[in-house]
């Protein structure tokens, strides 16, 4: 499935299409340039998904943690500043995408070994127009 945003308001529709999707594929995985849109796209997400604390990038701490209306959890790990992808597992990477809960990954390429084969990958792509195409590629 393939989406084009205009502007952070046409990104709701690729959001929802997501969310019907993480019942069976839980953990997803964030493609794109630094600044495309990763975690902009993830922030429309959350607020669709009832997040009730603020949204912001892991960058520093690798993995942020957030609880829905409904008490649920979902983990939304920065990979970027990840040295090595055994720095995934030693924080106990593999107990978070095994758990059932939500995990949204941004700069899986940092430790792809260590993701499930079972996830979904989002590709978002900036165009010459500025509009944003994301894509969607089930595993």
């Amino acid at each position: 499935m393939k989406f084009t945003a205009q502007s952070q308001n046409d990104l709701e529709p690729a959001a929802s299409y997501l969310i019907k999707l993480l019942k069976e594929r839980p953990v997803v995985a964030f493609y794109g340039a630094m600044g495309v849109g990763k975690t902009t796209f993830i922030k429309v997400i959350c607020k669709l998904l009832s997040i009730r604390d603020t949204v912001n990038s892991p960058s520093f701490a690798i993995i942020n943690e957030y609880s829905t209306d409904a008490l649920d959890i979902i983990y939304h790990f920065d990979l970027y500043r990840m040295k090595t992808p055994e720095e995934l597992f030693d924080i106990g990477g593999d107990e978070y995408f095994y758990s059932g809960n939500i995990c949204l990954v941004e700069w899986p390429e940092k430790a792809e070994s260590f993701l499930p084969e079972n996830r979904i990958n989002v590709f978002i792509e900036e165009q010459s127009d500025t509009s944003r195409i994301i894509k969607f590629e089930l595993l």
